[in-house]
C-alpha cells in the first residue's frame, strides 16, 4: 500500500487537476513574484543557494584531474536536471508566504512531515536517474567520438577537443542529447514539485499534470525552459556567484508558474 500511496496520494486515484492556458507575460510575471519572495529576506535563505556554487566548486576541482576533465561541461550542464529537486525548500518558502504562514526555514524543514514526501523521494529519483543517464551517456560520446588522451591543463583539453576531426560531431550529439533530456525533465517536473508539496497526489498525477501543462502551453513552457537555461548558463559564466541569486529566484518563480498553470 505503500508503494501504491507513492503513486496516486492518499485517495488511492489519480488527481486530474484543470490545468490553464497561460501567456508569455505569465512566465516573466512568475519570474517578478519570485523576485519579490526572495527580496522579502533573502539572509534567511540565501545559504541555501550556495549549494550550486560550492558543490560546482567542488566536482571541478574534483575533475581537474586530467583524466576527468570530460566531465567539467557535464556536471555543471546537469545541475539544470535536478534543479527542481534543490528548490525545494525555495518553493516551500514561497508557498507558506502565499497562505500568510510563518516562513522560517525552522517552519519550511516541516516539509519532511509531508504525507507527499514519499512521492517526493520517487520524483526525485526521476530526475538523479537522468542526469546519470546524461553523465554516461556524455562519457561514452567523448570516449568513442574523441578518444580518452591526456592533455595538460583545463585550456589545453578545451583547445585539443575543438581541433578534433569529430569537434562538431561530438558538440553536436553530446548537446542534442542534453537537450532531449532536458526537454524530458522539464515536461515531467514543469508543476510537478510544487503540485507535491501543494496537495497528497501522488508521483503518477504530479507527472500527469506536468504533461498535461506543457501539452496545454508548448510555447509558454518552452519561453520558461529556455529562460531558466539563459540564466543559469549567465549564473556559471559569472563562476557561479550569480548563482547566489538566480536560483533562489528561479525556486520562487517556479511556485508562481505552478499557481499560474494549475487550478
Amino acid at each position: 500500500m505503500s508503494t501504491f500511496h507513492v503513486m496516486t496520494g492518499a485517495t488511492g486515484t489519480i488527481v486530474r487537476p484543470a490545468v490553464r492556458q497561460i501567456a508569455v507575460s505569465d512566465v516573466f510575471a512568475a519570474l517578478r513574484e519570485g523576485y519579490e519572495d526572495f527580496r522579502e529576506k533573502p539572509s534567511h535563505y540565501a545559504f541555501v543557494a550556495l549549494i550550486y556554487p560550492i558543490a560546482g566548486a567542488i566536482m571541478t576541482g574534483w575533475s581537474a584531474g586530467v583524466e576527468l576533465l570530460p566531465m567539467i561541461y557535464p556536471l555543471l550542464a546537469g545541475f539544470a536536471l535536478v534543479g527542481p529537486l534543490l528548490a525545494l525548500g525555495l518553493m516551500e518558502i514561497s508557498r507558506r508566504r502565499e497562505l500568510g504562514q510563518p516562513a522560517d526555514w525552522s517552519d519550511v524543514l516541516n516539509l519532511f512531515k509531508s504525507p507527499s514526501l514519499p512521492a517526493l523521494l520517487m520524483m526525485s529519483l526521476y530526475l538523479l536517474t537522468l542526469f546519470m543517464v546524461w553523465l554516461v551517456v556524455s562519457r561514452g560520446l567523448y570516449l568513442s567520438l574523441i578518444g580518452d588522451y591526456p592533455s595538460p591543463g583545463l585550456f589545453a583539453f578545451a583547445s585539443g577537443i575543438l581541433d578534433h576531426p569529430n569537434a562538431l560531431a561530438f558538440l553536436f550529439w553530446s548537446n542534442a542529447f542534453g537537450f532531449v533530456l532536458a526537454l524530458v525533465a522539464l515536461v515531467i517536473s514543469i508543476v510537478a514539485f510544487p503540485m507535491l508539496l501543494d496537495r497528497d497526489c501522488g508521483a503518477a498525477s504530479a507527472v500527469s499534470t506536468s504533461v498535461r501543462a506543457s501539452l496545454a502551453n508548448p510555447v509558454p513552457v518552452a519561453v520558461w525552459g529556455l529562460t531558466v537555461a539563459a540564466l543559469l548558463a549567465i549564473g556559471m559564466a559569472t563562476l557561479m556567484v550569480g548563482l547566489v541569486v538566480i536560483v533562489p529566484v528561479l525556486g520562487h518563480a517556479t511556485w508562481h508558474f505552478y499557481r499560474r498553470l494549475v487550478v
